[in-house]
């Protein structure tokens, strides 16, 4: 195919959850996407990942494909209670009644991000979107009126649009120049998954314990999801993650953790440093390239602001191109995405400041925050506000981020 060129509406780059919900967007909204990725079909997908989709990430997929976001709702659960310890000691506990709200949406569901995908592969069929594999993008060149690419199959691709949703590693973001700075996390994190067991005696609740005495005083994320659990453990210094993240090194966290009947169960390891990093352009100069997902920003998974921020990230660039398509003068074509680029930058700026405050607050020494954490946990007996405030401060805080109606161009 060497030398063959294509001509396509718009093309996406990345078959994960972004890319994905960026072809399904464009065509909810009568644009057709064709999708290159650059692995193949049969890549490896293990590991629980992006298992927190919050509900206006459901609401999103159910609006551009139905039936898509409440057939996530169907195989997902929604675990009722919040539980937080401080040292071996409860100090919140709440339980609610109708954890997922009312309607057909629930405020969120846990499911792993392999199920996701593939309610996503479903939908992309449904409508006739095929994924081109093996099709890693190399060179992006963009003028004025469109896209040229080049894949790694020897074939070149013109189009209008290019999303650029090629993940943390994006050839994409480097083709057109932008940069890619940040911080790394202090502490490593140890992320396993542990299978369900046969009449399993664990409540499903979310766990989150400071300074556990089970796992020798590092703190623990345990959370259900539909078909296991993910257990966080966050190392502390003088760890060597790699010797932790051992068969049978993990093995006695899960059973000192969960019990010695789930220390069969463990499914998937491994481990991580955080990044918080973000683009210093979402856009290329001539405005016909949208970075989205991590090819736009990489943020720490506390709140699971990650996939959620870039489905969030796909639905907007495609609400731009479409705008753009149907424009009929080149000012307008560059407003719609100068304020798509406006509005995710500021999106991902507030995620990047809660998910990077939730990070400080966990792997930070600062003295005073010490004193806040031991002195609302004696205080959580007698006052429920101090408990939850150790319940909410892992996860950064609440909110959704800022609006923008203008360009930053």
């Amino acid at each position: 195919m060497t030398g063959e060129t294509t001509t396509e509406s718009v093309l996406v780059a990345g078959a994960g959850p972004v890319g994905m919900t960026t072809a399904l967007a464009l065509h909810a909204r009568g644009v057709e996407a064709t999708v290159l990725e650059a692995e193949s079909a049969d890549r490896d997908r293990s590991g629980s990942r992006a298992i927190y989709v919050h509900g206006s990430t459901l609401r999103t997929l159910e609006r551009i494909h139905p039936g898509l976001g409440t057939g996530l709702v169907e195989e997902g659960i929604v675990w009722p209670t919040r539980r937080t310890l401080f040292r071996g000691k409860e100090v919140f506990s709440r339980t609610y009644d109708s954890p997922g709200g009312s309607g057909d949406i629930p405020h969120f569901t846990s499911i792993p991000q392999v199920v996701t995908e593939q309610h996503m592969h479903d939908a992309l069929a449904d409508v006739g979107i095929d994924i081109h594999w093996d099709a890693e993008v190399d060179t992006v060149t963009t003028s004025p009126d469109g896209v040229r690419v080049g894949t790694a199959d020897g074939r070149k691709w013109e189009s209008a649009f290019l999303v650029g949703a090629d993940g943390g590693g994006s050839t994409v973001r480097n083709e057109i120049g932008a940069n890619f700075d940040g911080d790394q996390s202090e502490n490593a994190f140890i992320i396993a998954d542990v299978g369900e067991v046969e009449d399993d005696p664990r409540p499903p609740e979310r766990m989150f314990h400071y300074d556990a005495p089970d796992a020798d005083g590092r703190n623990v994320l345990l959370v259900p999801f539909a078909g296991g659990w993910r257990l966080d453990i966050q190392c502390i210094e003088g760890d060597d993650p790699e010797e932790l993240c051992s068969d049978e090194r993990m093995r006695e966290f899960v059973r000192d953790i969960m019990g010695k009947r789930y220390a069969d169960n463990l499914e998937w390891v491994s481990s991580y440093y955080f990044l918080q990093v973000m683009a210093d352009a979402f856009v290329d100069e001539h405005r016909r390239v949208l970075l989205a997902g991590e090819a736009a920003h990489l943020l720490a998974p506390f709140g699971a602001r990650g996939m959620n921020s870039g489905i969030a990230d796909a639905d907007e660039a495609a609400s731009a191109i479409a705008a753009a398509i149907d424009a009929t003068t080149e000012a307008v074509v560059r407003d719609e995405v100068e304020l798509y680029a406006a509005r995710r930058e500021k999106a991902a700026e507030f995620n990047l400041t809660a998910a990077g405050q939730a990070l400080e607050y966990l792997q930070g020494e600062n003295p005073v925050t010490v004193l806040r954490k031991e002195a609302a946990a004696s205080l959580a007996d007698h006052f429920e506000t101090a408990g939850e405030w150790l319940d909410d401060a892992p996860y950064g805080p609440r909110g959704t981020p800022p609006i923008v109606s203008t360009g930053n161009y």
